[in-house]
């Protein structure tokens, strides 16, 4: 992703640039953050973060070049997600623009602890991703340290490899995000939608001041980059399982969380101890993709184009891998 800052703006390396992260690509956001004139597409959000000089902070696309890293195993240009039709935005919004954005509304209406804890968790990839390759290691397998990072690296190869691809994507449609959308559609009508911390679902909240239960990452919304880091990560733990000899699908993830231990919502939320049990990798990345939705800062459609896209990623990752761990390359 140009950790070293010495790519030029021809993605030519250049000793001396010292940018970090800087951007090769060329990337201009469709939307302004305030002039919001292409309403199928991504905008830019004042994420209400002071800065220095007074104000607050705006988006930026965070590293759009990753769609352009190399990758271990894959051919990016061969993972490819359908346009967001439902997204599309001309003139006027289609019926199925207003449908989606009224299932998120539904979902933030009807969140309950378990479904904040759960989307508060997968929005950790630390917590996440990182702790499930640790249960399926150590605590279901109780693996030898070599085969523990054997593990570990095929799910990080599948999960960077597929964020390759899957950003690639996210550059190419710069779909919005649903917070941008509901704003757009509903203005200053009321809606019913989780009001905010600690004040549950309220029926008369202006949809001006909706926002989602997660925040909202500064990145286009399609594909969602969060399940298809999940699908991928899953599907390498899969075949490594078949290749030990376990039951594929055993996972045996649990979660403990004391009354209160929310992140958004400390000291409320869950209001008893709650534990969340992910036994197989199949309901871990089910849960995944489902708690953006839930978190509404996706729609439905980009969790399905992630998962169809990206559950191939975690077969080539776990097939690099093994020709080295087997000496056969």
């Amino acid at each position: 992703m140009n950790q070293l800052g010495n790519l030029d703006t021809n993605g030519r390396i250049r000793k001396y640039n010292f940018r970090p992260y800087f951007d090769y690509t060329g990337y201009t956001t469709p939307n302004e953050y305030n002039d919001f004139q292409k309403p199928g597409q991504w905008q830019p959000l004042d994420d209400g973060v002071p800065v220095r000089n007074g104000g607050y902070a705006v988006q930026k696309f965070i590293t759009p070049q990753y769609g352009r890293v190399r990758p271990y195993t894959i051919n990016p240009s061969e993972y490819t997600a359908p346009p967001p039709a439902n997204s599309s935005w001309s003139g006027s919004p289609n019926s199925n623009y207003k449908r989606q954005a009224d299932e998120v509304l539904a979902a933030s209406a009807g969140l309950t602890d378990e479904l904040k804890l759960a989307s508060e968790l997968f929005d950790n990839k630390l917590g996440s991703l990182g702790i499930s390759t640790a249960f399926a290691g150590i605590i279901t397998h109780n693996l030898e340290l070599w085969d523990f990072v054997v593990l570990d690296f095929m799910q990080h190869v599948s999960a960077f490899d597929a964020g390759i691809a899957c950003w690639k994507e996210k550059a190419r449609y710069n779909a919005v995000r649903p917070v941008s959308a509901i704003r757009k559609l509903y203005g200053e009508q009321t809606v019913t939608a989780w009001g905010g911390p600690g004040q549950g679902t309220v029926s008369d909240l202006p949809a001006s001041q909706w926002r989602s239960y997660l925040r909202t990452a500064d990145h286009p919304e399609y594909p969602s980059g969060s399940a298809c880091f999940c699908s991928a990560h899953s599907q390498a733990g899969r075949r490594f399982n078949q290749w030990k000899g376990f039951d594929p699908e055993s996972l045996g993830m649990v979660i403990p969380y004391a009354p209160g231990a929310s992140v958004v919502e400390p000291g409320k939320v869950p209001a008893v101890a709650t534990t969340l049990s992910f036994p197989t990798w199949s309901s871990f990345d089910a849960a995944c993709g489902v708690s953006r939705f839930n978190g509404g800062v996706h729609f439905r459609d980009s969790i399905k184009a992630s998962k169809d896209m990206c559950h191939k990623a975690g077969d080539a990752a776990f097939e690099f891998v093994k020709r080295h761990v087997l000496g056969q390359v």
